[in-house]
């Protein structure tokens, strides 16, 4: 009970243990607040705080210091009678304010200070920061600092401001007299040496940072992506005096530096929602480098497009100050920018045909193929052919056709021929007009489910999924797709070339779209062959076609024959008799380049069409073609006289050629133009007799291999190599600009000229004898006495 009264007692007492007693502050406070609830306590006068009574110090320590002594009115003053007896002893009122400008206070005055006042007054700070910082605005080399607070108040900090001031300000003034224009000095005058020799020096830097770029790129494009756009500056150099090199330089540099780090994958930009979301560092690193590297590429493209078109691109950060009027190149400088530029695009679209914007590359290239440029387009042109003969899978070159097919139309068939001449250059075999319908053992897929039942129809598209997938992990090009584009490509291809046929027969495009049309005659779908024929008809009738363009219809109407054209009933003598009048017109002149086509229509006409050929046709065209080899050069000669030698093994009517006793009903009428009605077999082939006095080696030995009937064994056989090759290839092997006669022309020798040297000894020993003595003569006889030396002559 004892130890619960004394916890109580403790508890009453606030808590504390035995000996607890209570301040005198304390207990004053709990008396004044007593009063103060009862309504007896008095009120107090308000003094003066630690900040006015500072204050009021300053202003008078100032007024000291400025040598004034006057003091503060008593009307104007709020201090009392004690206070104002001890700021005004002069000691301690300089003391103080010499302790504020130092940012200390005596201990007096501090110990004085907490006696006189423990409580800050709240309105004290604000009124204190609404103040201005300089007190003494009078006082130019004195500054106020920010102030210390304390718990008796806030101490006020100063200190004096250095003069430096006026210099800063005077060499303010001469740079701005340094830089007004009435005071610059003239740049000294450089001779043509001098600026020679400086943009030697400039060239020379630029050469080398674009190689540090390029190679760096090239070693680790991962880490250097960052440079690209530092190398892609140098494309829009404008620096007066190498813009045009250092651009140049650029560019190809650039070019080789994408043909080398282009991967061989398309990039896709990622999607907004891909943005958003979190990847792994590698994953995120991989997407920097595209999104750099594909941004790059994207402003080089359009440099390129720009410079192709013939426009200088200036750089947005000029560091010259030359604007593009200034730069403006001269017509050739900017021709040879031109050419570089197609050069780079035709480049990049070859070395990387699957890559992004390629078909941006191929609608600025397409219309280059019609300039009149003729060095761009045949840049453009042989690019187009071989990425036509490369293309495996198709989809360049659709494109490419596409966008052909669309520029001859807008132009109206008003283009050059070399554009479409690059239609020959395609290799398409195959090609389906069912659509996606393949046939399989005749029929379609369609009609092969119908028969299919439920269970089968599920079967079968399990393995076609399972065929398909299987293409996919053997990374190879799926036929059914690659059918479907060569059918796209010929279908575009026939559609340019029918609307020529159709409306444009005196066309220059006339020769080109008919020898497409015999190049892709056999890919023809079968509801155009009776169109085509008649077509063909009028073009024959009308007398406009020259040879070429004749000997191309007629090769295009009998490769149409040879294939689903057998079906067809069409009469083809009209193609006999005009290909009979027109083949006099190949000789050895400008037309000498088309022998080979001469050679393939008689192949189609005659070689293929044995059995559908009367003999007095066969004789007719042996005798024309013997007539036509008189006025060949050697090489075409010789392939004339193959093709002669292969209708004599195969058609044994053409004996009658060669038996002179032999005789007839009627004479041989070379004129008419119809073979049949020539009476070919009452002539012979005298042309041969000539033929053996031919300069060329081989035309000689066709010439008595034909003359005893072409035998196969014996006297007058031919070698084994010639009758294993074909007719063309004599064309190649014999063509006097590469070989002559069958012999390679021999290197060219190398022209450095010998200079003679002449030696010091001659050479009869009795000669240089009497050149020594006569020379001693000549000394006056000083030089009797010694020996003749043989090197005194030179």
């Amino acid at each position: 009970m004892k130890i619960l009264t004394s916890i109580k007692k403790s508890v009453k007492r606030g808590g504390k243990g035995k000996g607890y007693k209570a301040s005198s502050t304390k207990l004053t406070n709990k008396r004044t607040s007593k009063l103060a609830k009862q309504g007896k306590l008095k009120p107090k006068k308000k003094k003066k705080g630690w900040g006015e009574l500072n204050q009021q110090s300053e202003i008078q320590n100032h007024h000291r210091v400025n040598g004034r002594d006057e003091s503060v009115p008593e009307e104007e003053s709020d201090l009392s009678d004690q206070d104002l007896d001890f700021y005004g002893t002069p000691g301690t009122a300089s003391s103080f304010i010499s302790d504020a400008k130092f940012g200390s206070l005596s201990k007096e005055t501090v110990s004085k200070g907490k006696k006189r006042k423990k409580n800050i007054d709240e309105g004290e700070e604000e009124n204190y920061e609404q103040k201005p910082r300089k007190l003494f605005a009078k006082e130019e080399n004195i500054k106020s600092l920010l102030p210390i607070k304390t718990s008796h108040g806030v101490i006020p900090q100063m200190t004096q401001i250095k003069q430096e001031e006026p210099e800063i300000k005077e060499e303010m003034i001469e740079k701005s007299e340094a830089a007004t224009p009435e005071k610059q000095e003239e740049l000294p005058t450089l001779t043509n040496i001098e600026l020679y020799a400086n943009r030697q020096e400039k060239l020379r830097a630029r050469k080398a940072r674009i190689a540090a770029l390029a190679s760096s790129l090239i070693e680790n494009p991962e880490e250097n992506i960052k440079k690209l756009k530092e190398l892609r500056s140098y494309v829009t150099e404008c620096d007066p005096d190498m813009f045009l090199t250092v651009r140049k330089l650029a560019m190809i540099s650039m070019m080789e530096v994408f043909k080398d780090i282009i991967p061989g994958y398309r990039i896709r930009l990622p999607t907004e929602a891909e943005k958003a979301a979190k990847l792994k560092k590698e994953t995120k690193k991989i997407r920097d480098f595209e999104e750099t590297f594909l941004s790059n590429y994207k402003k080089y493209l359009e440099f390129l497009e720009m410079t192709c078109k013939g426009k200088l691109v200036e750089d947005k950060d000029n560091r010259f100050g030359k604007s593009g009027a200034e730069l403006r190149p001269s017509p050739a400088a900017s021709q040879s920018l031109s050419v570089l530029a197609a050069k780079c695009l035709c480049e990049i679209l070859k070395a990387h045909p699957h890559f992004n914007y390629r078909n941006n590359i191929i609608t600025v290239l397409v219309p280059h193929m019609n300039k009149g440029n003729k060095e761009v387009r045949d840049i453009v042109c042989n690019t187009v052919r071989e990425i036509f003969r490369s293309d495996k899978s198709g989809e360049v070159s659709l494109e490419i056709v596409k966008s052909i097919s669309r520029m001859v139309k807008i132009r109206e068939f008003k283009v050059k021929r070399e554009v479409l001449d690059s239609f020959l250059s395609l290799k398409i075999k195959e090609v389906d007009y069912e659509g996606d319908l393949v046939k399989q053992d005749g029929k379609t897929r369609k009609e092969m489910m119908k028969k299919m039942s439920r269970r089968e129809r599920k079967k079968k598209k399990k393995m076609e999924l399972l065929e398909h997938e299987l293409l996919e992990t053997k990374a190879s090009e799926d036929k059914n797709k690659k059918i479907k584009m060569h059918t796209e490509i010929v279908q575009t291809i026939f559609h340019t070339y029918f609307r020529v046929l159709k409306s444009l027969h005196q066309s220059s495009l006339l020769s080109t779209v008919l020898e497409g049309l015999a190049r892709f005659a056999h890919l023809i779908n079968v509801d155009f062959f009776e169109d085509l024929f008649n077509v063909f008809n009028n073009l024959i009738d009308s007398g406009n076609l020259g040879y070429r363009e004749s000997l191309h219809c007629i090769k295009t109407a009998f490769v149409i024959l040879m294939g689903q054209g057998e079906v067809l009933n069409i009469d083809p003598m009209r193609f006999y008799t005009h290909l009979y009048n027109s083949i006099l017109s190949v000789h050895a002149g400008v037309s000498s380049d088309d022998t080979s086509l001469v050679l393939d229509c008689v192949e189609c006409m005659l070689g293929r069409r044995r059995r559908q050929i009367s003999q007095q046709r066969v004789l007719a065209f042996i005798k024309r073609i013997c007539t036509l080899s008189l006025q060949q050069d050697g090489h075409c000669c010789v392939a004339l006289l193959a093709v002669l030698r292969s209708f004599v093994v195969n058609f044994k009517s053409s004996e009658l050629l060669f038996d002179n006793e032999t005789q007839g009903s009627g004479m041989f009428l070379p004129e008419l133009p119809h073979p049949e009605h020539s009476n070919a077999h009452n002539t012979m082939l005298w042309e041969i007799t000539l033929l053996k006095n031919h300069y060329h080696p081989v035309v000689r030995q066709f010439a008595t291999h034909l003359g005893k009937m072409a035998p196969t064994s014996g006297e007058g056989q031919l070698p084994v190599d010639l009758l294993r090759r074909d007719p063309k290839q004599f064309l190649q092997d014999f063509k006097p600009t590469e070989i002559f006669f069958g012999i390679e022309f021999p290197k060219k020798c190398s022209t450095k000229k010998k200079y003679f040297k002449p030696g010091t000894e001659f050479t009869q020993p009795e000669f240089s004898q009497i050149v020594a003595d006569t020379c001693s003569m000549m000394d006056g006889g000083k030089g009797s006495t010694e020996e003749p030396r043989e090197d005194s002559v030179t």
